[in-house]
C-alpha cells in the first residue's frame, strides 16, 4: 500500500455539502467511485424510514426541508387527504420532527461505522462537525454557471431551472437553520470550498483528494498544534496598524 493510501485510509467520510447547479453530487459520485467508498445520497431516506418503521413517503417530506417548508407541504397535504389526518392516528414524524433528525443522525453515525463513505448533504458537516476523520467539503458555483448546468442536465428553460435553484438552495437553507441553527454557506463548517463556476468537475475531484490525503496526515497530531500559527516566528516588530484599545 502506497504512503498515500495507507493516509487516507484513516479517514472514514467526506461530507460534500453543495449549492444546487453546483455539480456537487457529481464531484461527490466521482469521489467515491475513484475511492472506492459507498455513495450515501438518497438512500438515506429508506435507511431513516427502516430505522422508524415508517413509509419512506413520511420520511421524504422532511428531507432536506426545514420548518415552514414542512409545514407548507403538510398544509397542502390536510388539503389534498384530510381523512389521512382526521381517520388515521398522526404519523409519528409529521408531529414530532425530532424523530426524524435523531433517526437521522443514527443513520448517519451507522454509515461511517460500516464503511468509508461520501455522503451529500443531510447536515452531515454538522452532525459529524467533531470528528478528525471527516473532511467537510463545500461546492459552489455562480447563479449563471449553475441555471446552465441545470438546464443540461435537467432539460428545463431558463426560468423553470432559476426557480428550482432557489427554491431547492431555500429549502436547504431552512433545513440548517431550523434543526441546526447554523448555514450552509458557514465556511467554518468545511475543509475546503471549491467555485466550479472555473475549475471543472475533474479537478475539483482531484484537489479533494488533495485536501484529503493532507487531512490524513495530520490526524494524529495533537489539536492544540494545529491551525494558522504552527511554525510561524513572531513578526519581528509590531506590526503599524495596531491600534489602542477603544475605552
Amino acid at each position: 500500500m502506497s504512503n498515500e493510501h495507507s493516509l487516507i485510509s484513516q479517514m472514514r467520510a467526506i461530507t460534500v455539502s453543495r449549492e444546487y447547479g453546483s455539480g456537487g453530487g457529481e464531484i461527490a459520485s466521482r469521489l467515491a467511485s475513484h475511492l472506492g467508498w459507498e455513495l450515501v445520497d438518497h438512500e438515506i431516506v429508506a435507511r431513516i424510514a427502516q430505522d422508524l418503521d415508517v413509509p419512506e413517503e413520511e420520511v421524504e417530506i422532511h428531507d432536506e426541508r426545514g420548518e415552514s417548508t414542512v409545514s407548507h407541504i403538510l398544509t397542502s397535504m390536510r388539503a389534498i387527504h384530510p381523512a389521512l389526518f382526521t381517520i388515521s392516528p398522526p404519523m409519528p414524524i409529521l408531529t414530532n420532527p425530532t424523530l426524524y433528525h435523531q433517526a437521522l443522525s443514527r443513520v448517519v453515525e451507522g454509515a461511517i461505522a460500516g464503511g468509508q463513505v461520501v455522503i451529500i448533504g443531510r447536515g452531515s458537516q454538522v452532525i459529524l462537525a467533531g470528528r478528525r476523520d471527516v473532511m467537510h467539503v463545500r461546492i459552489v458555483a455562480g447563479l449563471k454557471h449553475r441555471i446552465a448546468y441545470v438546464m443540461k442536465r435537467e432539460g428545463l428553460d431558463r426560468a423553470s431551472a432559476l426557480n428550482r435553484i432557489q427554491v431547492k438552495d431555500q429549502d436547504r437553507m431552512r433545513y440548517l437553520q431550523s434543526y441546526y441553527h447554523r448555514r450552509p454557506d458557514d465556511t467554518a463548517l468545511y475543509d475546503l470550498a471549491i467555485n466550479t463556476s472555473i475549475i471543472d468537475l475533474d479537478s475539483a475531484v482531484d484537489l479533494i483528494l488533495q485536501a484529503l490525503e493532507h487531512k490524513a496526515a495530520q490526524f494524529k497530531t495533537p489539536t492544540q498544534e494545529l491551525g494558522p500559527a504552527t511554525g510561524l516566528a513572531p513578526y519581528p516588530g509590531q506590526p503599524e496598524d495596531i491600534r489602542p484599545p477603544i475605552s
